[in-house]
């Protein structure tokens, strides 16, 4: 199965930016969709973006204006751009493959986000 590593985050004032990457471990990261989830305790994983193969972005309402997504097939990774973080934002982020609708890879660690004064 593809395995994903996910990194870039960390801890960032109120109104600062991040950017989040997710590697994958297999060459063919053309033919899966890529969504960024966000989780936090006590709490039900969030979808926070999808880019699709042809390149076609979808992001939440609660992130729309301030994250954006990418992907670089030729590197099998893609990102997410946190800009203007709020300290609701802050989550383990996660990201994920999917194809015929289904979740593809193995869930990564995550990586996590911390907005904070």
């Amino acid at each position: 199965q593809v395995q994903v590593v996910e990194s870039g985050g960390g801890l960032v004032q109120p109104g600062g930016s991040l950017r989040l990457s997710c590697t994958a471990s297999r060459s063919s990261f053309s033919i899966y969709g890529i969504n960024w989830y966000r989780q936090t305790p006590g709490k039900q994983r969030e979808l926070v973006a999808t880019i699709r193969t042809d390149g076609g972005i979808t992001v939440a309402d609660s992130v729309k204006g301030r994250f954006t997504i990418s992907r670089d097939n030729a590197k099998n990774t893609a990102h997410l751009q946190m800009n203007s973080l709020k300290p609701e934002d802050t989550a383990v982020y996660y990201c994920n493959g999917v194809k015929f609708g289904v979740l593809q890879f193995l869930w990564g660690q995550g990586t996590q986000v911390t907005v904070s004064s």
